[in-house]
């Protein structure tokens, strides 16, 4: 791993030193920098032979990478490709990211990932992060102990379980954590030497993984109860034992476990579930920004959520706590949610309503009067058409749930109905942005969670706002890492929303997108970091700082990708 006495963090480097040489240099990813080593360092390194005589610079290499990939004839392909170069030369695969974001983050990230994950154990060439699987569970803190892992900063762990709208990939969800923080680098800046994804392997009910003879995971059903918990238990417990002050994020666990994990150990670690309080965060700050556009303050929204669990509740408890920011009671706030699951709206009295739903139950006589096409069921188009709400949200990986009635509906009694449909990857999307343009007449005001072509209004192209978690989470990170915080709390989350909003395109330009382009999402990171640090520090969970370091710190944390000068050290 990189080192160098002269600076304090990975990210300030500007030498590096290291023992190793010849093939062993060249096979790290985080040290190989191919033909840029200079006749110097080949001397030094004992490189020559091993590499042509040409010696290359970063911006080639960039060229050259990009040409391949362009080559191919499928994302997927893409996909694979950029693994490997992840798994080669770590400096220029970030270097290529940043300086073509919106061409690679659906390649590194949604959509394409939700293939990546299904296709894992067929891509799967060189060991990256950890498989800590429950067989395994006596030897956790012994894997952890690796001094390879020494300088690790942030965790993004999963269980496979609830992969995107995908449902339960096993092993294969590994390829969301690599992911994950793949964009804690590109977008927040966080160096990739300290960063770490995890896999819980406690099996899979996956009937195809099982019967898969390439499956690389174990090959089990999938272990719940008690056995599951203390297998958990017994690997936070290493991880705070192995690293005090690490950032830990839950990532894709399925909903009955989110929530009660992230509730069972938010106060005994810095961590957070980005699909609760990441997604909570950015569909938010996005709503924030939607009201320049419709006119309509965020205290007289009515919003409908489909998909009541985990992710879709941490939405309506974020947005709750902003309008009685902006003056409603908690009472009345909570009656402005409509949330939708498989068995229709969520009213008191129904069966098995989980501790995170209660606060935003209907009381039975909300839809007493309404005229419902099934007496059963209050559905998604009862409520749309009797609740007339102003924003319609979907978390529910269901492809097509926001139907051309229920779409309609929206826009016969909004000018401009607010629609987000969140699910991830494209193909688990509510609807399709150009469906929503059509059934609206033009007037919808929309974010996707995955990204989509450009709309036509006015005969000029106006791209569709990605609401995706990428606007949140890198520069949560970033800032926590930065001043150390000792616990993610909603407050970070909600200040991390707010400077989401003081960013937006439209607060100066009412018919400007909700969120800045993806290109410009190293700054937005930094920007939500300062907000989140400034937080934390306010909140008492920084020690020894005082608030105009924050930004220095920051700074000091986000690493640029380049090859720097290397001086070859003795072996210990």
């Amino acid at each position: 791993m990189p080192q160098s006495s002269e600076c304090p963090t990975v990210a300030e480097l500007t030498t590096v030193t290291t023992a190793l040489s010849g093939y062993h240099l060249l096979a790290d990813p985080l040290l190989n920098k191919g033909t840029a080593f200079t006749e110097v360092e080949r001397d030094a390194f004992d490189l020559h032979g091993l590499l042509p005589p040409s010696i290359g610079v970063l911006d080639e290499h960039i060229s050259r990478r990009l040409q391949v990939l362009r080559s191919f004839a499928t994302d997927l392909e893409r996909y694979s490709f950029l693994r490997g170069l992840h798994d080669l030369n770590e400096t220029l695969f970030f270097a290529l990211v940043m300086q073509n974001l919106e061409e690679m983050l659906p390649l590194v990230y949604t959509p394409t990932i939700g293939a990546g994950c299904q296709q894992f154990s067929r891509l799967f060439r060189k060991p990256r992060g950890l498989f800590l699987s429950l067989p395994h569970k006596k030897r956790l803190k012994k894997i952890l102990a690796n001094p390879h892992f020494d300088r690790v900063e942030a965790i993004v762990v999963t269980d496979g379980e609830r992969i995107l709208g995908l449902g339960d990939q096993g092993a294969g969800g590994m390829g969301i954590p690599i992911g994950k923080l793949a964009l804690y680098t590109a977008c927040g800046g966080i160096h990739p030497a300290t960063t770490l994804p995890i896999m819980l392997d406690v099996g899979t009910d996956n009937p195809e993984c099982l019967a898969d003879p390439l499956y690389v995971g174990w090959r089990h059903e999938r272990v719940r109860g008690p056995e599951y918990d203390d297998f958990v238990e017994t690997f936070v417990n290493a991880v705070a034992e192995r690293w005090p002050h690490v950032l830990l994020q839950w990532e894709d666990f399925a909903k009955n476990n989110a929530t009660r994990l992230l509730d069972r150990y938010r106060d005994r670690l810095c961590t957070f579930n980005d699909d609760v309080q990441g997604t909570a965060a950015v569909a938010t700050g996005t709503l924030m920004s939607a009201s320049n556009i419709t006119k309509v303050p965020l205290t007289e929204q009515r919003i409908v959520v489909l998909g009541a669990g985990s992710a879709g509740c941490g939405i309506a408890a974020l947005i709750q706590k902003a309008m009685m920011d902006a003056g409603l009671q908690q009472r009345d706030a909570a009656g402005r949610f409509f949330m939708v699951d498989r068995d229709g709206l969520l009213v008191e009295g129904m069966d098995d309503i989980a501790s995170y739903q209660k606060p935003f139950v209907q009381k039975k006589s909300v839809a007493g009067s309404w005229k419902l096409d099934h007496p059963d069921k209050v559905a998604l188009l009862d409520v749309v058409r009797n609740a007339r709400p102003s924003v319609l949200v979907g978390v529910s990986g269901q492809p097509g749930a926001f139907s051309e009635p229920v779409v309609r509906a929206m826009a016969e009694h909004n000018e401009r109905p607010v629609i987000f449909p969140l699910s991830n990857p494209t193909s688990r999307a509510e609807a399709t942005p150009e469906d929503l343009e059509i059934w609206t007449d033009g007037r919808a005001v929309l974010g996707t969670g995955s990204p989509f072509p450009p709309l036509m209004r006015g005969g000029i192209k106006f791209k569709v706002d990605q609401t995706n978690n990428s606007y949140i989470f890198p520069g949560v990170g970033l800032g926590v890492i930065a001043v150390k915080a000792r616990r993610v709390t909603d407050s970070m989350f909600m200040a991390a929303a707010k400077a989401l909003t003081d960013v937006s395109p439209a607060r100066a330009n009412p018919n400007g997108n909700l969120l800045p382009p993806v290109t410009s999402l190293r700054d937005v990171s930094a920007a939500v970091a300062m907000a989140v640090a400034l937080q934390a520090h306010n909140e008492g969970l920084t020690e020894g700082i005082n608030a105009d370091e924050i930004e220095g710190l920051i700074r000091a944390h986000i690493w640029v990708p380049r090859y720097l000068p290397y001086r070859r050290v003795n072996k210990p």
